[in-house]
């Protein structure tokens, strides 16, 4: 089973949220997950705060990486953003 990590869009109409999730390649954009990582808010937390949240489990999306989960490209830059893939380039080059 090829597992990748990916966006799962949850949220209301024209107000996005993402989670990050540990999926099978093969299942659809909102269908079954493994398990999840986090969750990604690029519209921000609120109007007066137009910056974007990004709430990851470094651990877990770590644990992911090493067994070989792929992530997509959008999902690649958001892990960059919360340091989970610093840690996983650290943790492999040892």
């Amino acid at each position: 089973m090829a597992v990748k990590l990916r966006l799962v869009r949850i949220g209301k109409k024209k107000q996005p949220t993402y989670r990050v999730v540990a999926a099978d390649s093969r299942s659809p954009r909102n269908g079954r997950f493994l398990e999840i990582l986090g969750t990604y808010a690029p519209r921000g937390a609120s109007q007066a705060n137009p910056e974007t949240v990004i709430e990851i489990d470094n651990d877990k999306a770590v644990k992911w990486l090493q067994n070989g989960a792929q992530p997509t490209e959008r999902v690649e830059k958001i892990l960059s953003a919360s340091g989970a893939l610093e840690a996983f380039n650290a943790a492999k080059g040892k």
